[in-house]
């Protein structure tokens, strides 16, 4: 499955569009000239911008530069997800931040950009609240609505920079393997053994070479990305009340203390102490039941 380029089309007289997309199983590894900022909803799920495959919990804030190659970041998530995108024209920098004086601090948060920004803490929750606001906004009253935005993007601390090196579009294009082959290789297979040098052959590649090329790209070992993406599905599992158990053998480990373990290493916590922290005993009529974050938010 190859790399695509998204072609993003803008309503006559805007500067950006603000929507919600909804792709879950759909499989888009993509880039695009324009400039993104997503927040994602969810209790748990995998970001793959540039080089970085890392995982988030309950929501993300994400600034992506032109032309960097990113993942949806619905993929794959089989609860609740809520996302909102907003996409400024290819000419945004150049032609409205660039030619300001008092734009300086916005415009290094731009051009920083290409290294994937995630945002955190106070900020991202000023920011959602702003960009639900500008759903119901005027073109100009959001348009200065969305400087405000970026401007308390680039006076944030709460930020981290996803890749130490450039990753746009070029040097994806110079590498003639394709991620999505490997992604879906282990979506199928994760519950079961994902075998490396079945894979490696899968894409026209030595066992060795396989395992240099996947650690450049990803900064993991493949067995550390299996790994990982395994107690990402985990957390799903625990989260529809299975037993600790049945998510063990779900996933596809074999021994239950080293599932424990390396959940534990990934999130800090046992499962067990995950789901217990998702799950809060109520009353109803006299009986105690339980809801979960997930059920209270629905309601």
């Amino acid at each position: 499955m190859k790399i695509q380029k998204e072609i993003i089309a803008f309503d006559k007289g805007k500067s950006f569009k603000l929507f919600s997309p909804s792709l879950k199983n759909c499989f888009f590894w993509h880039y695009h000239p324009e400039i993104e900022l997503v927040y994602v909803e969810a209790n748990n799920g995998i970001r793959h911008v540039g080089k970085d495959i890392s995982a988030f919990t309950e929501s993300d804030l994400l600034l992506i530069g032109s032309n960097v190659p990113h993942l949806n970041f619905d993929y794959g998530i089989q609860t609740e997800c809520k996302q909102l995108v907003l996409q400024m024209r290819e000419n945004f920098l150049q032609d409205i931040i660039l030619p300001v004086p008092e734009f300086e601090s916005i415009r290094n948060l731009l051009e920083r950009s290409y290294l994937g920004l995630s945002f955190s803490g106070e900020t991202k929750k000023i920011i959602v609240e702003k960009l639900q606001a500008m759903k119901e906004k005027n073109s100009f009253s959001s348009l200065i609505g969305l400087i405000e935005i970026l401007q308390i993007l680039a006076d944030s601390t709460d930020v981290k920079e996803l890749n130490k090196e450039d990753t746009r579009i070029k040097w994806f294009l110079n590498d003639k393997i394709r991620m999505g082959t490997i992604y879906d290789y282990i979506h199928e297979n994760h519950d079961r053994k994902p075998n490396v040098n079945e894979i490696a052959k899968i894409v026209s590649l030595s066992t060795p070479a396989f395992c240099r090329y996947f650690k450049k790209q990803t900064n993991m070992t493949f067995t550390h990305f299996v790994n990982n993406y395994r107690i990402n599905q985990a957390k799903i599992f625990l989260l529809k009340d299975y037993s600790v158990t049945e998510v063990c053998f779900q996933v596809g480990f074999e021994s239950l203390s080293y599932f424990n373990k390396l959940f534990k290493q990934h999130t800090g916590e046992t499962p067990s102490e995950f789901k217990k922290k998702q799950f809060k005993p109520i009353e109803i009529n006299g009986r105690i039941g339980i809801i979960t974050k997930e059920s209270s938010c629905n309601k």
